[in-house]
């Protein structure tokens, strides 16, 4: 098996695994315009957003950055 067949089989498992945990995340009020809808202060913007987030946030916010950077490097390998 090649570098790229093996990078290939690990993105497979990851798109499961970005899949899994979107899917087992909690629905939130507001929904996707609650995200760039009035009422924030300038305390909400000032960068204290990550300690609000759930775990299964960040868990997906690292698995989406790495889904990238798998998806970027399989593009450029030969």
């Amino acid at each position: 098996m090649t570098i790229k067949g093996f990078l290939e089989v690990l993105f497979l498992l990851l798109c499961a695994a970005v899949m899994a945990v979107v899917l087992m995340q909690h629905r939130k009020s507001g929904g996707f315009s609650g995200s760039f809808g009035g009422g924030g202060t300038q305390m909400d913007l000032s960068g204290g957003s990550w300690q609000r987030m759930t775990a299964m946030t960040k868990i997906t916010v690292v698995l989406v950055a790495i889904f990238m950077l798998f998806s970027v490097l399989l593009v450029y390998l030969p």
